[in-house]
């Protein structure tokens, strides 16, 4: 009987140090994850790869490959080829994706779509103030409860309006029109307040939409624009500046968790550098790719936008709920 429990007690042991030693297995696993071995990150965005945008992730790709030795290998995915943005957006807060550059993030924190209220921002440089300031730091920080780690922002830039139909002089212009945006409530309520039809839709379907006129127009930055090559299907394009966006970059957390503090610092630096990198680029590039649009065929023309922003003024109202009205506030007078 003795020996009996002796031997049951020495199975018990061994079972135990058994699990230990797989604990400290997988911990050691962590760890030379953690040391830079063979660590592959899948970045995906959903602009086409003539885009500035996927030039800006071919940088960041280049830093971090040449600061870690190549020892983090980065895999680029553009063109939506990994799912609609907030199917991206949702694959990094599960972590099946690594990182993600994307202007919807709304559908976990409805606070990061304030910088996009109407007419808010006067310059670029106002935008990039906000946005790396303490207060873009604060609104972002939020998306940390859903894995979404903020690293910083490509440029998107203003928002401005194409159509099939006429030119945009004034506000009375857009009664009626059918315009796409992306799946982001403030756009939607913009293009509301402005007396158009707002139709939300995946980029990747855009085209093809305004080809076939299921929309008579869209709204997007010039780079956008330019590179999705919407002068082969769009007559009209007005400058109206309606809206800012940033391209935000996130990275799982989870992920970001089980690197080391240098590999952290590779890719923090290497995001910050990329993001450099593809402002100065968007600004540099802006009236070069507005004479190739004219010259592809499109009527550029510059509404006196006066008219757009008494008729969008109630939507900051609209949004004081969703976004506080002191954070509202806060921007502002950050701009005097």
């Amino acid at each position: 009987m003795r020996k009996g429990t002796l031997f049951l007690m020495l199975f018990i042991m061994v079972a135990f140090l058994a699990a230990c030693n797989g604990k400290e297995a997988a911990s050691d696993n962590e760890k030379s994850t953690a040391s830079g071995e063979n660590i592959t990150i899948k970045f995906a965005h959903s602009a086409v790869d003539t885009n500035s945008r996927h030039d800006a992730a071919l940088k960041f790709k280049s830093l971090v490959e040449e600061k870690s030795n190549n020892q983090i290998t980065v895999e680029v995915f553009p063109n939506e080829v990994l799912g609609s943005e907030p199917q991206m957006v949702e694959g990094v807060a599960f972590n099946d994706i690594q990182m993600v550059a994307a202007s919807t993030y709304a559908q976990y924190e409805p606070k990061v779509d304030v910088f996009g209220l109407p007419f808010l921002f006067e310059t670029n440089e106002q935008a990039w103030e906000a946005l790396d300031g303490p207060i873009g730091q604060e609104v972002f920080s939020g998306l940390l409860d859903d894995n979404l780690r903020v690293l910083g922002h490509f440029e998107n830039g203003f928002r401005h309006v194409t159509n099939n139909v006429r030119p945009i002089e004034k506000v009375e212009d857009l009664e009626g029109l059918k315009i796409r945006t992306p799946e982001m409530p403030i756009l939607v309520s913009i293009f509301e307040a402005l007396g158009s039809n707002p139709t939300p839709m995946a980029f990747g379907e855009l085209y093809m939409a305004l080809q076939q006129g299921t929309v008579d127009g869209q709204e997007n930055p010039i780079s956008n624009i330019h590179a999705s090559k919407f002068y082969e299907v769009q007559d009209y394009l007005s400058l109206t500046g309606h809206s800012y966006s940033p391209t935000t970059v996130a990275i799982s957390d989870e992920f970001w968790n089980t690197l080391s503090p240098e590999q952290q610092e590779i890719i923090q630096s290497s995001l910050t550098e990329a993001s450099k990198f593809h402002r100065n680029l968007v600004m540099e590039d802006e009236e070069k790719l507005l004479a190739e649009l004219e010259e592809g065929g499109m009527k550029v023309n510059r509404p006196d936008i006066a008219s757009f922003r008494e008729a969008s003024k109630d939507v900051y109202g609209e949004y004081e709920d969703t976004y506080g009205k002191d954070l509202i506030d806060r921007i502002l007078e950050e701009q005097k």
